[in-house]
């Protein structure tokens, strides 16, 4: 999967938006960032799309990060509640239920609060 492919699954989720708000800071430039209700759920780098960052539930990222090495600390963002993903390393139909589920985690938890 490319980082055009990933952008499109990821603005198909729906109430998606994506943003590039570090344009100002030294090597901020290309990250892209997915938001959904106003928070974050994804983001990754423009230029190098080798990793995805994630949100993810805690027991899930401890046996994601067991189970290979394409797992990893995300880049900026705590390693309990989000999960770093070599993209070439999983086949993209984990990728794609990985995002999806992020999706649905940051989605749950501000949906909730709105209401």
């Amino acid at each position: 999967m490319n980082i055009e492919e990933f952008r499109e699954f990821c603005l198909s989720l729906g109430e998606v938006e994506e943003k590039l708000p570090f344009a100002k800071m030294p090597g901020g430039e290309s990250v892209l960032v997915f938001y959904v209700c106003g928070h974050t759920f994804c983001y990754c780098d423009l230029n190098d799309f080798s990793t995805v960052n994630l949100k993810c539930q805690p027991e899930r990222i401890l046996e994601l990060r067991e189970s290979s090495d394409a797992f990893c600390d995300p880049d900026h963002m705590s390693p309990k509640y989000w999960i770093g993903v070599q993209v070439n390393h999983i086949p993209t139909t984990l990728l794609k239920e990985l995002t999806q589920n992020s999706f649905e985690i940051v989605k749950a938890k501000y949906t909730k609060k709105r209401k």
